[in-house]
């Protein structure tokens, strides 16, 4: 990776700088701290330097958003959470966010502003869809996606509760693979399984796990990728593919991933 594209400035060195960026890109737990994922936030970054988008993230000032906190059922420490960062990001007039995670986007997006913090909040999927409608990242015509099978499990933080379903197809529809639908799919759409702080504990008694059951669904349509656009998704369908012992043939990648890809970053 080239210095140009591994760039990553902090809204601390910005500010010092008298320097504002145009987005806050907002890392999330998973994308700092899970090894897995890490790929995700580093190929996003990739794109963004690639288009010459002015951004920032909040380094070390960054703390989880206090998504899992709320859904667990631990309301003080969601506020506690969530008035920390709120501090944070007012304290640096950030007026735009961008997220490739549906938790942190849903709970900066729609449980923040109560608390003062209101901000416009894009999901990565809705902005990459952008860039590629600006022609700033041009992937039609081929590449190493052309005829291959894609099919796409929407987050529920990012369709049922955000009904952002268009995105993030037309999204995979500029790799110029052949889009293949699950049996449920946008407003019918099943859980990869680590949902309402799910991802935190262990499952309750039952014949299958969710994640199970959702892998069978994308495995069934002869797909060799299962994308998603979820830190969450991620695991629970990377660990269901496993799980039916399918890891070579199918690979499980976020959008950014395979956008930077296709670009051949």
């Amino acid at each position: 990776m080239s210095e140009t594209n591994n760039k990553v400035p902090t809204m601390a060195e910005m500010a010092a700088s008298g320097q504002s960026p145009e987005i806050l890109f907002w890392v999330g737990c998973a994308g700092s701290f899970d090894e897995r994922y890490k790929a995700v936030t580093v190929a996003f970054v990739k794109i963004l330097n690639k288009v010459g988008v002015s951004f920032a993230v909040l380094g070390p000032e960054e703390s989880c958003t206090g998504d899992p906190a709320r859904r667990a059922g631990n309301e003080f420490l969601f506020q506690m959470q969530a008035v920390s960062n709120i501090q944070v990001m007012n304290g640096y007039n950030i007026k735009k966010v961008v997220t490739a995670c549906p938790h942190c986007f849903n709970t900066i997006k729609n449980e923040y502003p109560v608390l003062g913090g209101k901000y416009e909040v894009i999901h990565h999927s809705v902005f990459l869809q952008q860039l590629i409608n600006e022609g700033k990242v041009g992937l039609k015509g081929g590449g190493e996606f052309k005829g291959r099978k894609i099919t796409y499990h929407d987050s529920c933080y990012l369709g049922r509760a955000n009904n952002i379903y268009e995105a993030p197809r037309k999204v995979l529809e500029a790799l110029d693979a052949e889009l293949v639908e699950m049996k449920r799919c946008k407003t019918k759409g099943f859980c990869c399984g680590a949902g309402g702080a799910q991802m935190f504990k262990d499952a309750e008694k039952g014949n299958k796990e969710v994640n199970i059951e959702r892998t069978e669904e994308a495995l069934e349509t002869g797909a060799d990728t299962i994308a998603v656009g979820c830190p969450f998704c991620l695991t629970m369908m990377s660990d269901g593919v496993k799980n039916k012992e399918k890891e070579n043939a199918v690979k499980v990648k976020d959008l950014a991933e395979l956008i930077a890809e296709a670009e051949g970053l």
